[in-house]
Formats: C-alpha cells, sequence, structure tokens
C-alpha cells in the first residue's frame, strides 16, 4: 500500500500534538514544517478534560503522570458587593474533572515523540501553499493571526473584539489546600489552575482601559487581588507575567481542497471556561477518526471527502460551545440594572443538581455525548 503523505505546519502546542496523533494512522507519512530560529518558552499552563486526558495518554506514550495535575473540586465565584458567593461546586470521587500542564513541558515531550516517531522535522519559513502541492493533506495550525487563512477562508468568519486584555502568570505559595476556582469579579473573571503542590496558575480577563490605566503596576496589583480572594495572608510570588488580547473568532469554512484550517485559526474563544484546547483536541480526535477510516480503505486523501465530513462533524459542536461560552461571559459581565438579578439566579443555582450533573458533563466530553 502506498503511503500518503501529509503535511502540518506549525509547531505550537496544537501543531505537534496534531503531527504526533496522525503519526498513529498507518499508512500514513507525516511531515511538520515550522519556522527557523528558536522560539521563546510558552510559559503558560492549559486545562483539560478527562476525557481529553485520557485520548492524549491513548496517542503519546512518553508522557509522565507528574505533568498534569488533576483537579477533584472546582468552585464559581460571583462577586457581590458584600461577598465572593460560591454558587456552584463540581466534584467527582473516582475521578478527576481535569487537568492543568504546563505548556513548554508537553511540548518538549511532544517534540521528543516527534523524533521517536521518525516525523520529518522541517525548519523553514513558508510563503507560498505551492510548495506543498505534493502533499496529499495539509493542516494549517499556524495560531489566530496568520493571513495565510484568508487564501483558504473566503467566506466571513464571525468575529467579536472584547476590548479586554487577558493576564496570565505563575504564582508559588505554601497554603495547605486550593481548589481550582473561577471568580466572576467587577473588573472581570479570573481563574485559578493549580498545576503542581505549591503553585497554580492564573488567568484574568480585565478591560483594556483598565489594564493600560494599571500596566507599570500589574504584578503588584494582580497580587494583591489573588490574596483578597484568596483570603490568605501568607506571602506569594508571582512570575511570567504575560497579556494578550481577548477576541472570538469562528471560521465558517474550514477547508478548501486538501488544506485544512485547525488550532486557533479555527475558532478562538473567550478564556473565561478553559475550553479553548479541549475543542482543537476533540477536532484532533475526530480528524484522526475520519482519516483512518478513508486511509484504511485506500482512498486517496487528495481526492476524498474526508474535509468534509470533518467540517460536517466539527462545526456544530465547535459553533455552539463557543457562542454558549460568549453567552456564559455576557451573562457575568457588570450591569448595574441587572446585577441584582444576576445575584438571585446563581443563588438558587447553588442547589440544582441538575444542572450540577449537566456542566460536568459537557466540561468534559463536550457535545459528542
Amino acid at each position: 500500500m502506498i503511503k500518503q503523505r501529509i503535511c502540518i505546519v506549525g509547531d505550537g502546542l496544537s501543531g505537534l500534538m496534531t503531527a504526533v496523533v496522525l503519526s498513529k494512522v498507518s499508512g500514513i507519512d507525516v511531515n511538520l514544517i515550522a519556522k527557523k530560529g528558536i522560539k521563546n518558552a510558552d510559559k503558560r499552563t492549559t486545562a483539560i478534560s478527562d476525557t481529553n486526558y485520557k485520548f492524549i495518554n491513548q496517542n503519546i506514550t512518553s508522557l509522565g503522570q507528574k505533568l498534569f495535575w488533576p483537579s477533584k473540586k472546582i468552585e464559581l465565584f460571583y462577586e457581590t458587593s458584600k461577598e465572593n458567593l460560591n454558587f456552584l461546586n463540581l466534584s467527582e470521587i473516582n475521578s478527576n474533572l481535569m487537568y492543568v500542564f504546563e505548556n513548554d513541558k508537553i511540548k518538549s515531550v511532544l517534540l521528543k515523540e516527534i523524533s521517536k516517531n521518525k516525523i520529518k522535522l522541517i525548519r523553514k519559513d513558508l510563503k507560498n501553499l505551492d510548495e506543498l502541492k505534493n502533499y496529499d493533506l495539509i493542516i494549517l495550525c499556524l495560531g489566530g493571526q496568520s493571513k495565510i487563512y484568508n487564501k483558504i477562508s473566503k467566506k466571513r468568519s464571525i468575529k467579536k473584539d472584547y476590548k479586554e486584555i487577558a493576564i496570565t502568570g505563575y504564582v508559588k505559595h505554601n497554603f495547605k489546600t486550593l481548589n481550582t476556582s473561577q471568580f466572576f469579579l467587577k473588573e472581570g473573571p479570573l481563574a485559578i489552575l493549580p498545576f503542581s503542590k505549591n503553585c497554580f496558575s492564573f488567568v484574568w480577563s480585565v478591560k483594556k482601559y483598565y489594564f493600560k490605566n494599571n500596566s507599570k503596576k500589574i504584578s503588584t496589583l494582580v497580587k494583591n487581588k489573588i490574596v483578597e480572594i484568596l483570603k490568605n495572608k501568607q506571602d506569594i510570588s508571582i512570575s511570567n507575567i504575560q497579556s494578550y488580547p481577548v477576541s472570538l473568532s469562528l471560521r465558517r469554512q474550514y477547508h478548501q481542497k486538501n488544506i485544512l484550517i485547525l488550532g486557533e485559526g479555527l475558532h478562538t474563544i473567550h478564556p473565561v471556561a478553559g475550553q479553548g484546547y479541549n475543542l482543537v483536541l476533540r477536532d484532533i480526535k475526530k480528524l484522526k477518526e475520519i482519516i483512518m477510516y478513508y486511509a484504511g480503505l485506500g482512498i486517496s486523501l487528495k481526492n476524498s471527502y474526508a474535509l468534509k465530513d470533518f467540517y460536517n462533524s466539527r462545526k456544530p459542536e465547535n459553533m455552539i460551545m463557543s457562542l454558549g461560552i460568549d453567552a456564559t461571559h455576557i451573562f457575568f459581565k457588570r450591569n448595574k440594572y441587572l446585577d441584582p438579578l444576576k445575584e438571585i439566579i446563581v443563588k438558587n443555582i447553588k442547589n440544582n443538581d441538575t444542572l450540577k450533573k449537566f456542566s460536568k458533563i459537557i466540561s468534559n466530553r463536550g457535545l459528542s455525548l
């Protein structure tokens, strides 16, 4: 059987993961193209569901459990004029709700896996897609801002500028216990994501003007806010502070001929629910299943309906989940006329067991029930 050739462009987390996963498919040769030069380490963390954690472990044999920090409990808080109201607690006894990992450590493992699986890594600055015409399938994982996408996706995308800046960083601490938490604060949502016994990362989305007005004292501002919401007077140290603009971007067109957009280029969503990379992993999982099917039948990927099948199977969930997260963010945005009503609603959520169960299922599996 003649092997089919797949080219993946981009060595970010999505590109590396796609390359490793698809290299497991029989009858497929995978090449990975990345820009020349050494990139700065990605000092961020990523949260994934239990189902996606199992998917990664099935495809990457060299991953160690110590790279993933499990959470059996997630707490949600809503800031009122009197308190941070704990309105929803999600917990599991026999399994984990989610895992958090450090991006740079997982990338190092993926690069080793690429070498072990004999995936050809080509360092070059790609200027024209015509350079890739000899491949049966081309997958673009170039982040959310690449202009190359405009040559593939002609339909108008769904876009929204939240006019917010996400501030991220690491916090070292000596707290005895710390759960994964989401605080809906008046300045904007702030997530606490433990990734080791004495370290957690944070993601705090604030208005651009708020960030600009406090840009010279961000570290102090973040430190004071974290100490305030965690109600712990122990000293903490903050490092690796980064910031990036927050937006919504959903492609209406996923592919053209044998070229597919994947990763943040396909969907960029608000970080409030921590579902961004979970959607990417579900995309990769479905793509692998489809490629296995066509390759198993001996059908050329270049002239098949593989990418159309991928589009039809993944677009509904990507669209519904992304717009649902957007609606959640809108609901928790401050509005002096609606805030009293929101407080009543969140208080009633606390005792709703059906909502808790539904939230856990959707967070874990998405809409692929």
